[in-house]
């Protein structure tokens, strides 16, 4: 981290200052996404323990770090400011649940939303209107209160809850736009798109073969 910040603090016109700023709101970041991923955590620790099936496979979490977050402020065409960050970046702090079911996808939702010290801001639902190369997952922005020593701050944290199918699509998906620099071959794309349609129709049947196997219960 601090060869980072380093590298962040040569990439803008008043170090000092920023740098400072730029500390103290990656402090509030971390501890926004330590809220969310507890508040998750606690709810996979009840459904483990009172219900009969628990839709939270996994959780993984993440702060971007400061030479994407230059990056996409340059690419947004804003100066590089502590407040530019906070207004105009909303995925610093990240949060990903996987889930077996669609249907645990929209529970989850409902149950993370409900809480009264969570605002929901924004919600983008790529299952129900899938990107036009097949991306699919629910994207929630929210706002978290940070208690801090003298104030409390609310902090954006990015939510994204898709299926473990979806999430192996978008971590493929990723490493091949990494590999390419630029657009990959469009034979490759075609095939994603395919590879997009078969695990959609794939997280259909195991919905469906669950819900069978509930009636037995």
């Amino acid at each position: 981290m601090v060869s980072e910040l380093d590298n962040f603090s040569r990439e803008i016109s008043n170090p000092s200052t920023i740098f400072n700023e730029f500390k103290h709101l990656m402090l509030l970041y971390n501890c926004a996404l330590r809220e969310v991923d507890t508040k998750l955590t606690i709810l996979n620790d009840e459904f483990q323990v009172i219900h009969d099936h628990n839709p939270i496979e996994h959780i993984k979490s993440r702060i971007k770090t400061p030479e994407s977050i230059v990056k996409k402020l340059k690419r947004k065409g804003f100066e590089i400011t502590a407040e530019n960050m906070k207004t105009h970046i909303s995925d610093i702090a990240g949060i990903r649940v996987i889930c077996s079911f669609t249907s645990d996808i929209y529970k989850i939702f409902e149950l993370i939303t409900s809480q009264s010290d969570i605002t929901l801001l924004k919600v983008k639902d790529y299952i129900k209107s899938p990107k036009p190369n097949g991306y699919r997952s629910l994207h929630l922005l929210v706002e978290v209160p940070v208690f801090l020593s003298e104030k409390t701050e609310p902090m954006k944290v990015e939510i994204q809850i898709r299926t473990v199918a979806m999430d192996f699509w978008a971590s493929l998906e990723h490493k091949i736009h990494y590999k390419f620099e630029k657009t990959p071959p469009q034979y490759i794309l075609d095939n994603l798109k395919l590879c997009a349609d078969t695990v959609n129709a794939l997280d259909a049947e195991m919905l469906m073969l669950n819900e069978e196997i509930q009636k037995y219960k």
